[in-house]
């Protein structure tokens, strides 16, 4: 169903909110846990059997520890625990290969990767809980084994394009601040980075949380300087994206005249302060976007061979993208995909695309077009998954 909407577009109504949990948030980092688990194991399976096998990975949580902080450094009193859990085939030719071995494995390596101040082997506890799967889910992916898969869920997935201006900036605030070259120029920017944007009328407000790293603060002094910065290269890297009017606003929660201010051992808040948990986080485009339709499905960990609560808000991202990138007349496309459990995913109950346009443009000259996009890239679901599979696409 293609259908053109009467509407304004989100970049022109009044107000508009955009979020997004950086690398470091509790809720991303078991996201990239247990996502990068379901890799793993598609590539064990690969690997043993030449095909991939029933899993759904997507039911992790971390647990925060404590911390005793002061200026110059700090330690973990108690120690962050990492608990990922869910459902796999454990037993491949007759030989058990490890499921939460292969899960604690990847947990350890994910946080090496991607944080430069914890301790993983001494500060962290990694806990693999992952069971068998329930013989009617089992059944239907080996159903769909040789031939397309069958839908291993009654679901959907949403997906829009283009990202409007605040979207954008807030996806680039976050990757700014986290990148390489900004953590080796102020090593105090923890990983753990969340930027809300909001937009009133042309101007626009970045509230950002920063855990700064102890060991780069040796006093309050020091820290406000930092912060103060901090703020100033976000304003100014702000320019690459928009035009508009830019205010940055760091740690808005410091208490500085009694020095209640955010730091941490290890950049990161679930140190002490915060847990997380799959699912609440980034949707599968990397933001959150309440002014948008949306999916709360938890992409993470979900098998990427017949999990539509995966694919779908996938697919529908990737051909929002794709009908947008087309077609400059199209100001904004919305897209929904809706599953039946046991049915062909490339086959989905019903696929809408919902499309504002610009004024003077007709729908009827490219309906057919768009049309066709769509029933192509479902064809091509297949190459879509493998992708997946192989960790191409990221979930948060």
């Amino acid at each position: 169903m293609v259908s053109q909407l009467d509407v304004k577009p989100v970049s022109e109504q009044m107000t508009e909110y955009v979020e997004r949990k950086g690398l470091g948030h509790p809720d991303s980092l078991i996201d990239g846990i247990c996502d990068a688990t379901s890799v793993a194991l598609c590539k064990r399976y690969m690997e043993e059997l030449g095909t991939i096998m029933h899993h759904n990975v997507d039911k992790g949580l971390i647990v925060g520890g404590a911390a005793e902080v002061r200026y110059g450094g700090g330690e973990i009193t108690k120690k962050i625990q990492v608990i990922v859990t869910g459902r796999a085939t454990s037993v491949v030719n007759g030989k058990d290969i490890g499921i939460n071995e292969i899960a604690v494995e990847v947990a350890k390596d994910y946080l090496k990767r991607n944080t430069r101040f914890v301790d993983v082997e001494n500060e962290v506890d990694f806990e693999g809980m992952i069971a068998g799967g329930s013989g009617d889910l089992v059944g239907v992916f080996e159903r769909g084994k040789n031939t397309v898969p069958l839908a291993n869920d009654t679901s959907f997935g949403i997906g829009f394009a283009p990202f409007t201006e605040v979207e954008r900036l807030v996806l680039e605030t976050e990757s700014y601040l986290n990148s390489k070259a900004y953590k080796e120029r102020v090593p105090a920017v923890g990983e753990d980075v969340k930027v809300m944007g909001m937009r009133e009328g042309e101007a626009i407000t970045l509230t950002v949380a920063i855990a700064f790293v102890s060991k780069f603060v040796d006093s309050i002094d020091t820290y406000l300087k930092i912060k103060e910065s901090v703020e100033k290269d976000i304003v100014s890297n702000a320019g690459k994206v928009t035009g508009k009017e830019v205010r940055a606003f760091v740690n808005t929660g410091d208490l500085t005249e009694k020095e209640d201010i955010y730091i941490t051992k290890t950049g990161l808040s679930c140190e002490a302060g915060d847990d997380g948990s799959v699912g609440r986080g980034n949707r599968v485009n990397g933001l959150i976007t309440p002014f948008r339709h949306m999916s709360l499905e938890a992409a993470a960990g979900k098998n990427p061979v017949n999990h539509i609560g995966k694919i779908y808000n996938i697919l529908a991202t990737e051909m929002a993208l794709r009908i947008t990138g087309e077609y400059q007349e199209i100001k904004e496309c919305d897209i929904s995909i809706l599953s039946q459990i046991g049915k062909r995913i490339d086959e989905p109950h019903n696929l809408n695309i919902n499309t504002i346009m610009e004024k003077g443009a007709s729908l009827e000259s490219i309906r057919g077009k768009i049309n066709y996009i769509a029933e192509g890239m479902l064809d091509q679901i297949g190459q879509l998954t493998l992708d997946i599979s192989l960790g191409k696409y990221k979930t948060f």
